[in-house]
């Protein structure tokens, strides 16, 4: 056993320090191993926000409320105080013997150190780039021509004149036409047609017309996707992501709603870490292609609406309210106001929002998936950390949110992690001798399960027997599932095979939680169904977006009951549908004139406020659900029935 000097006193110890002074508050230096980081802070602050100060990404899926036990430390050297007791639930007396502590109930009060354990760093996740889609009418909204300058004898004044440019007389203020005026020849003007009219947004000496770039940029609640575009021909340059540095101020949204609220910076912190993510991409795109950040002219924003408002520095507060209307036009903003890496000047352009949760991205997936132009029946899912579905055709688009996707990416799980190194990403079970198969991200010993791993464990345990029609976990038939204090669990991967040097288990706890996911997944379909009086049999595609669509097992997604059965229809992972959309507005002006029709014409149903959504939550919490909605499961099982039958 390692000596550690350490002392953790009592909830509510000596709290002098906290009192008024005028005199400067005492601050505290905190090294965190093994990343080499320190950080100088006002002595007891919390050292989860510690982390954040260091720019540490760490698991803290509840923002700092000691919900998720995930923002584990051990303290190696100093003195701290908790909170609350509210670190007794999640640590182990083991654990907490060793010096665990959960970073945002505690409190530093003198020089430590600290170890951020494995299980609690954010590694570089496993993140989806594509953005594929193909443009037929290639239109961006910003272009470059070369300004030549002329006398008006009218107004005896210089005229300027853009060649290749036809169009409405763009507008100039006074200090960029003096500019230009005053420039040598020749001179390069920016046009943009993003804020309604068109605009001289800049001015460079020389030729530069073949030097214009545009961000499209995919702002999720837990990564940040972007391509770098070649605005003269289309042309993707460069790709490159990172976690969303919003993360440890919660991983779901209603969580970084109350932040902003709640703190008084907090809405000024939530923007600056959307924009700092930007700009790390921003930074490593630049860089890839070799192209000058001010050369970035058109930025484009798939984000959900929470995402959104945050990113504009706009209070989200109102979100919260059930039916709330909220506008479907689009945010634009100045770069420069948001401090983006990018040509000041340059507009920032968010697709359209729908409602208070569905956004520009769920936009963006139905562009990518072109489902508003077929005459056919389609249905898109997209279930990151929030869950999105949308039924249409040409003639109409009706959708829903569902509060779904936490749990399928690896959130609210016991062990549960991103899809990053060390993740379980798909498992087998055994059904003679229970044991589980598994692969991992990276191919070394695992450190947790991602979302696809988890949803494959249950339909396997359910398959195998271990599992029942109600989710709840069988004893008696293997040692591997046994009693823990908080009830039954199934052992995964023993101790000696991980990485953490402890038992990986899936809890009942944890399928309780998976299956609520599930059936609000499920019910949130069949309350759309129920409305337009739809059966599995009419919907001829099934659209299915982001890391849900590109990564997990379809059979098991179905065989588990997140989605039902739909006989008729061909599936299609269309993978990063927002950032699709992000690209496909970048680089033609139809497309945003189709994300404009695509938000103003979609219906909204409020599963908060609508009648349907229990009665249809309560047939989807048994596996798989509705006898209706999986045929081919209950041809198969006939003297098999239960309450959801």
């Amino acid at each position: 056993m390692v000596h550690m000097e350490k002392k953790i006193n009592k909830v509510g110890g000596d709290r002098e320090t906290e009192k008024k002074t005028s005199k400067k508050k005492e601050r505290v230096r905190i090294i965190f191993h093994p990343l080499n980081k320190v950080v100088e802070v006002e002595k007891g602050t919390t050292l989860l926000e510690a982390i954040r100060q260091a720019g540490i990404q760490i698991e803290a899926i509840c923002g700092g409320k000691g919900l998720c036990g995930k923002c584990r430390a051990i303290l190696r050297k100093g003195e701290v105080e908790y909170v609350s007791d509210a670190y007794k639930k999640h640590l182990s007396r083991q654990e907490i013997k060793e010096g665990y502590i959960l970073s945002c109930q505690t409190r530093v009060l003198t020089d430590s150190e600290f170890t951020i354990p494995v299980e609690s760093r954010i590694y570089r996740p496993k993140i989806l780039l594509s953005a594929e889609l193909k443009i037929k009418r290639f239109h961006p909204a910003v272009g470059k021509y070369l300004v030549k300058v002329s006398l008006n004898e009218f107004f005896m004044r210089p005229s300027l004149r853009l060649e290749g440019y036809s169009g409405p007389r763009p507008r100039v203020s006074d200090e960029m036409y003096k500019k230009i005026v005053s420039m040598d020849k020749p001179a390069t003007a920016t046009v943009s047609w993003t804020n309604k009219y068109p605009e001289i947004i800049s001015v460079e000496p020389g030729d530069k017309t073949k030097f214009n770039y545009g961000l499209a940029i995919d702002l999720g609640t837990t990564t940040v996707v972007g391509v770098l575009v070649d605005l003269t021909n289309g042309e993707i340059l460069a790709r490159g992501s990172t976690l969303n540095k919003q993360i440890t101020y919660g991983e779901e949204l209603l969580t970084r709603i109350a932040y902003a609220g709640k703190h008084r910076e907090g809405l000024k912190q939530l923007q600056s870490a959307a924009v700092e993510s930007i700009n790390e991409v921003v930074n490593g795109l630049a860089s890839s292609a070799n192209v000058e950040k001010g050369c970035i002219t058109d930025v484009c924003v798939g984000g959900n609406t929470v995402m959104n408002h945050l990113l504009v520095g706009k209070d989200p507060a109102y979100l919260e309210m059930a039916n709330i209307e909220v506008s479907r036009d689009p945010f634009v903003v100045k770069a420069k106001k948001l401090g983006m890496d990018v040509n000041p000047e340059a507009y920032v352009y968010c697709l359209p929002n729908v409602s208070r949760f569905l956004g520009g991205d769920a936009v963006g997936d139905v562009i990518a998936s072109g489902m508003h132009t077929s005459k056919e029946l389609s249905l898109l899912i997209d279930l990151g950390t929030n869950g999105e579905i949308i039924f249409g055709n040409e003639d109409w688009l009706a959708s829903a949110s569902c509060a779904s996707g936490p749990a399928f990416e690896g959130a609210g799980i016991k062990f549960g992690m991103r899809a990053m190194m060390g993740a379980i990403e798909h498992v087998k079970v055994n059904p003679k001798t229970y044991e589980a198969s598994y692969t991992v991200i990276g191919n070394t010993p695992p450190r947790g399960i991602c979302g696809s791993g988890i949803i494959d464990a249950a339909a396997e345990m359910f398959s195998a027997g271990i599992l029942d029609f109600a989710g709840k976990l069988v004893k008696g038939k293997t040692p591997l599932v046994r009693e823990d204090p908080d009830g039954l669990e199934y052992v995964l991967v023993p101790a000696e095979k991980t990485a953490i040097g402890r038992d990986i288990v899936i809890t009942q706890r944890d399928i309780d939680y998976l299956m609520d996911s599930k059936a609000a997944a499920c019910g949130a379909i069949g309350v759309l169904m129920k409305k337009y009086k739809l059966s599995i049999y009419d919907v001829k595609h099934v659209y299915l977006a982001g890391a849900f669509g590109a990564f997990t097992n379809l059979e098991n997604v179905i065989k588990f009951g997140i989605i039902p059965e739909f006989k008729n229809a061909e599936f299609h992972p269309i993978g990063n549908g927002s950032l699709s959309g992000a690209y496909a507005t970048l680089v033609s002006m139809k497309k945003r004139e189709e994300a404009r029709t695509i938000a103003e014409k979609m219906v909204y149903i409020d599963l908060l406020v609508d009648v349907d959504f229990i009665e249809e939550y309560s047939a989807a919490i048994y596996i798989p659900g509705k006898r209706e909605f999986y045929p081919t499961y209950y041809s198969k099982h006939k003297t098999f029935s239960h309450s959801a039958a």
